[in-house]
């Protein structure tokens, strides 16, 4: 798996569904004119774009672990406090921010609790800390075609579907053992469309994330099969995909 890729390869592949994501998500911390917020791990800018809408360049940091991304954050946002920086370990003094946000990012996290507990750490006292991540469990994600054909093939892969909130209330869970109060979760929901198959296959051959990972490790044969079975299973023509994901709305303490 591989984040460090150009930020337009990641754009291509969760771009189309980060950018509506965001304007849904950041209503969740209920953001007022005047508060900071912390965008953790922002990617090339998704929720950033909707946090520096609504409070202004100035009022607005962002973190991630990938150099690529916090270069394309930087330009595209000039002003920026952008840094290079894990979830779990984040370069701020306690309650520097009104809020932090995690927009597809808890599921990366090499310690998902202790990610959460930095993002309350650095938000004020009864501040906001939201996450959500997509529903791989529920095959509710954007990739769940993708993954449902890789394990009809090769049943030993490994996918999503485990992976830290990606199923029902587990977000929650998770940002209780954290610390967190008042952590209620919800549901959020986007719709993207497609020309036709091939603008949907090809980002999955860019090496973003698990998905694109999985397909540089096997040969042209699997890959191709991998390729006709999705494409089976998609509707002829234009199309669109309705994704859901897991979302958490806590507080800090």
């Amino acid at each position: 798996m591989s984040f460090d890729v150009a930020a337009d390869a990641y754009g291509r592949f969760m771009g189309r569904y980060s950018e509506p994501l965001a304007a849904t998500f950041v209503e969740v911390a209920e953001l007022r004119a005047g508060q900071r917020a912390l965008d953790v791990g922002s990617g090339p800018g998704a929720l950033t774009a909707r946090l520096v809408d609504r409070l202004g360049v100035e009022h607005v940091a962002a973190v991630d672990p990938s150099a690529p991304f916090v270069e394309a954050v930087r330009t595209r946002f000039p002003g920026l406090d952008a840094r290079l920086a894990a979830a779990e370990d984040l370069p701020f003094p306690d309650d520097a921010f009104d809020a932090a946000l995690a927009q597809l990012v808890v599921h990366f996290m090499t310690d998902p609790v202790a990610g959460l507990r930095e993002m309350g750490r650095v938000t004020r006292p009864g501040g906001a800390v939201a996450a959500c991540v997509w529903d791989f469990a529920g095959n509710r994600s954007p990739l769940s075609t993708f993954w449902s054909v890789v394990e009809q093939i090769d049943p030993g892969a490994t996918t999503e579907a485990g992976l830290p909130g990606a199923h029902e209330r587990h977000l929650v869970e998770l940002a209780e053992a954290a610390g967190l109060g008042d952590a209620a979760g919800s549901t959020l929901a986007v719709s993207v469309p497609y020309s036709g198959f091939d603008e949907w296959w090809e980002p999955y051959t860019l090496g973003v994330g698990p998905a694109g990972g999985y397909l540089t490790t096997v040969d042209d044969d699997l890959r191709e099969e991998i390729r006709q079975r999705c494409a089976a299973l998609l509707p002829a023509g234009a199309f669109d995909v309705v994704a859901h994901a897991w979302c958490v709305r806590a507080t800090a303490t």
